[in-house]
């Protein structure tokens, strides 16, 4: 079982953005000293949902803050980004970092980012496929040219890339996940998944399953397709009473998934149904590791007996608070984890 904090960087109403960068990177740090495997990194931009613009840059620093956790974006949004770019950073970081670091990609939403970072709808809607097939590219190959209807350009040089040409170490990569047509993406390129927090057991497992047929069928050896290392999503919160973990979260994240997923703006002024902030909140209770440690430890080992994963990336700022949020990563480290050896 290997345990990560999800960080996202949140902004509680009445908090500012330095306040809530400081408890992102204190998570990170108190993750290290816990004992946690990886620190998982959102990214999101004009909304205080999470103000940490770029996972990638917020990852540079965390690795020179640590020495020993993993470090991964969770995710660097691919369609307003050009995927050589981030491929150079992710090697970067990758051979800086003695291989601590996983870029994680994913669709993001239709948002006014698409506007503002000129890639526009289509990046969105049709261009995640080109993205990804071209990045996987300049992190495996020595030299790569491009054709495609969003990117073509002449042949050139890989750099950086390990000194030894022979060597197939490159970053690993992780796909967010969400429906069935980028669970068979992932999977043709041999990629883990990252399933969100707002899916139960159930739905994970048929991911799951859908993701081995289809890594199979791309022709993944055996022990490939059993070895994927796929990340499940979620939010941890531990208490010393059954109740007193989600009351905390009930009292807390309804108002930052009010404050925060408002503020998204379509980019083509399309209707978006928001979750009932309250509700929402109720379900990730109900789903993922909250309440005692006993309660959490068990959670965290029927979803992965469920689904077969074995990799978490757990939400522990669901309090608000930088004090708060210390005691929880310590709690999942000292308290939880050896529960679940």
């Amino acid at each position: 079982m290997r345990v990560g904090a999800f960080v996202v960087a949140a902004q509680f109403p009445g908090q500012g953005h330095g306040e809530a960068l400081h408890r992102a990177v204190r998570s990170a740090v108190v993750a290290e000293e816990a004992g946690l495997d990886a620190v998982w990194l959102g990214e999101h931009h004009f909304v205080p949902y999470g103000v940490c613009p770029s996972a990638v840059t917020l990852a540079a620093l965390l690795l020179g803050r640590t020495r020993r956790i993993e470090v991964g974006t969770a995710v660097s949004v691919l369609p307003t980004a050009h995927p050589v770019a981030l491929g150079e950073q992710a090697a970067l970081l990758h051979l800086t970092s003695e291989g601590r670091f996983t870029l994680g990609v994913g669709r993001g939403g239709p948002w006014v980012d698409l506007e503002v970072f000129n890639t526009g709808l289509g990046a969105y809607e049709e261009g995640f496929p080109e993205s990804l097939e071209l990045l996987m590219r300049w992190l495996r190959e020595p030299r790569v040219s491009a054709t495609g209807p969003r990117f073509t350009f002449r042949e050139v040089p890989v750099v950086p890339r390990p000194d030894d040409l022979e060597d197939r170490s490159v970053p690993p990569v992780i796909v967010a996940c969400t429906s069935p047509a980028s669970v068979r993406l992932a999977a043709g390129q041999g990629l883990p998944m990252l399933l969100g927090m707002h899916s139960g057991d159930e739905e994970k497992a048929e991911m799951v399953a859908l993701w081995r047929k289809c890594a199979r069928e791309a022709g993944l050896s055996p022990e490939a397709v059993a070895g994927a290392g796929h990340v499940a999503a979620g939010v941890a919160q531990v208490g010393d009473r059954p109740r007193e973990a989600a009351e905390l979260l009930l009292k807390t994240l309804p108002g930052w998934f009010h404050h925060g997923l408002a503020a998204h703006v379509t980019v083509d002024g399309r209707a978006r149904r928001m979750r009932d902030p309250l509700e929402y909140t109720r379900l990730l209770c109900e789903l993922h590791p909250v309440g005692t440690p006993r309660l959490c430890a068990d959670r965290l080992a029927a979803t992965a007996e469920r689904t077969g994963i074995t990799r978490f990336a757990l939400l522990t700022e669901g309090s608000g608070d930088l004090a708060a949020t210390e005691d929880n990563v310590r709690r999942l480290g000292s308290e939880v984890l050896p529960l679940l050896v």
